[in-house]
């Protein structure tokens, strides 16, 4: 026994020790979630070392591109744009910038770049991408936020409504660029014929200073092989810098020094040709390897660039590429060698691009807000279990109060606007003939009904729904029992029509019975318009009384059975406290939601009767000047 208890006592601290661990790890785990709101993220895997793609030169500073599809991604849980994507470093911390090229939830594809700081050679480095935020998310950040600023030229060719936008800080959109195609290497991308330049203006495309660092990339897919065809060419006066093929073997010429020469490539298949100008030479790099190189350094040029032609009359033997291209590069900095490995691959299809960069699975959040709603909703029907059924006729009441109140709050914002829609529309055309009644100076009551004629049915259907139509309606037919009496018939000289001339006008006293007349059409209107209300006003006054009447009766018979059954404990008084207070809550659920919308309906309607004020002051004032003595 004395053996086992010590033995004991260790295995229980190692257990305990080992919980604490478990604990502990989920604890850190859980601190690592970026934000409650995104609840979905997966990590992003880039592996330089020899486990995923070996690349041993230095990379620095680059745009990750990312494809997403429905085999690795869920874009039922995203917004439908992508807007609410976010990507993170390893620390969950740090966000990283980036741009959606392409997103198409209904082929479940996508295409994004994600800039990844000083991205080291030979060794693993994860990012996080974050989804989920369907409600508040926004997009993150501008395109040209991806790249550094030695990037001076990026073009995508993916905006089907400007092919040649620059997504680089410099902003240089090209101009003559085609209508992108569908299903290139990454997203859209551009067909071309050779036929004419697509150029990229200079400003805003910075020149080329002599012996300066550059670097141009573009992906190339050519239709078939011809001598001596321009990709990418710059011609300012006797300088030149042409990017080309030759008859499938890719090139650089710089003041008639081409670079040496390789095995050419063959017709209908992707390659990645880059240019990378350092320190007097020029090295061509084919599918991110060293193909060939020339020495020259980069003369000056200022002029803009051409992509597809040199449209310069020295050109001379060049011709025009006729294929397919897509992700065009510049950055005013000789990109490392492995930058340039890395981009070749990671851009592409191959089985190495998988092994470079590999998406993980979901991880869903356990902070979702959700998860708050549904503890108060928890706790609420624990609470209702100790109610009593005094509480239960209160809440019922008050349920019953509630859905009058609403019902009759929703119907009359519904007749509100359609008071002011009618309102709008019969202002249109009292306005047209306030100024001469003679319109509406007639025994016939059909134009009278219509202001004067020219309107729908469907208009004056509408038009009976104002308030201001009903005040009109009733003063001209005030005004034409009182016309009667002084009109006088007098006929043509053929006899065959008739005309009716006003001999008089109306009384003041006349005037003040029309005024009369209106004023009590307008009470009636306002009786029409604060009907049920009172429905409201008996929520929000009577809704806290009910509660409390619940809530007491509550607490009396909770203390009653106290006393009965002599237990004084929290646990004993508690619950049919809360239980009581539920009452309450219920009657105040009722009385403020009621208090809202009784207030503005209020202001509604004291609008609406302004207006009928007015227009009676209006009518009142066009009809003495029209009718006068």
């Amino acid at each position: 026994m004395r053996l086992l208890k010590p033995r004991l006592l260790t295995l229980l601290l190692i257990t305990l020790g080992s919980h604490l661990t478990a604990l502990s790890d989920l604890h850190a785990e859980e601190k690592n979630w970026w934000n409650p709101s995104w609840t979905i993220r997966k990590k992003i895997d880039i592996d330089t070392s020899g486990k995923g793609l070996s690349i041993a030169e230095p990379i620095g500073t680059t745009a990750v591109l990312v494809r997403l599809h429905e085999g690795v991604f869920s874009f039922m849980s995203a917004k439908e744009d992508g807007s609410d994507l976010r990507f993170l470093a390893d620390n969950h911390k740090t966000e990283l910038k980036h741009h959606v090229e392409k997103w198409d939830s209904l082929l479940n594809e996508a295409y994004v770049w994600v800039q990844v700081p000083d991205l080291k050679p030979a060794s693993a480095t994860s990012i996080w991408l974050y989804y989920g935020n369907t409600t508040e998310a926004v997009a993150a950040s501008p395109a040209k936020e991806t790249y550094d600023d030695s990037t001076v030229l990026v073009y995508h060719f993916a905006d089907a409504s400007k092919a040649g936008t620059d997504s680089s800080p410099t902003g240089a959109n090209a101009e003559g660029a085609p209508a992108p195609a569908a299903g290139s290497l990454i997203g859209n991308g551009l067909r071309v014929f050779g036929q004419s330049a697509i150029t990229a203006p200079a400003p805003p495309l910075p020149e080329w200073a002599p012996g300066a660092p550059l670097t141009v990339s573009v992906w190339v897919k050519p239709s078939a092989l011809q001598a001596n065809e321009v990709i990418l060419s710059r011609r300012d006066g006797a300088n030149v810098f042409t990017l080309g093929l030759d008859a499938g073997v890719p090139f650089v010429e710089v003041n008639k020094k081409r670079s040496s020469p390789g095995a050419p490539i063959a017709a209908g298949g992707w390659h990645h040709i880059a240019a990378v100008a350092d320190a007097g030479t020029i090295t061509v790099y084919l599918d991110g390897k060293s193909y060939g190189a020339v020495s020259a350094a980069m003369p000056s040029l200022k002029t803009p660039v051409e992509i597809d032609k040199d449209t310069s009359p020295a050109a001379g033997s060049f011709a025009g590429y006729t294929g397919e291209l897509d992700e065009l590069q510049i950055a005013k900095t000789a990109r490392p060698a492995g930058f340039i490995h890395f981009a070749a691959v990671n851009q592409g299809t191959t089985a190495d691009a998988s092994r470079l960069l590999a998406v993980g699975a979901d991880e869903a959040s356990d902070h979702e807000e959700e998860s708050e709603i549904t503890k108060h909703l928890s706790l609420i029907s624990g609470i209702s279990k100790d109610l009593t059924f005094d509480g239960w006729v209160v809440i019922f009441l008050c349920a019953l109060l509630a859905v009058v109140g609403w019902g009759i709050a929703v119907g009359k914002i519904m007749y509100l606007n359609t008071i002011e829609k009618a309102s709008k529309e019969f202002m249109k055309r009292w306005e047209k003939i306030s100024s001469d009644l003679t319109a509406i100076d007639t025994e016939d009551e059909e134009s009278v009904k219509t202001i004067g004629g020219n309107v729908s049915t469907k208009i004056h259907k509408l038009m009976r729904q104002s308030p201001l139509y009903q005040l009109y309606h009733l003063g001209a037919e005030e005004i034409s029992h009182r016309m009667k009496a002084i009109r006088k018939v007098s006929f043509t000289p053929d006899e065959s029509k008739v005309e009716k001339k006003v001999v008089g006008g109306l009384s003041g006293r006349s005037i003040q019975a029309i005024k009369a007349a209106l004023h009590g059409g307008m009470v009636r209107e306002v009786q029409k318009l604060n009907g049920k209300l009172v429905f409201l006003t008996i929520g929000i006054a009577g809704g806290p009384y009910l509660g409390l009447l619940g809530t007491v009766i509550g607490v009396m018979i909770t203390f009653a059975v106290i006393a009965k059954s002599g237990e004084v404990e929290v646990n004993s008084i508690a619950p049919g406290i809360a239980g009581a207070l539920l009452a309450t809550v219920a009657g105040l659920a009722v009385a403020i939601p009621a208090l809202f919308i009784y207030s503005y309906l209020s202001s509604r309607i004291k609008d609406v009767v302004a207006n009928m004020e007015t227009f009676i002051d209006e009518f009142i004032a066009k009809m003495a000047e029209h009718y006068k003595e």
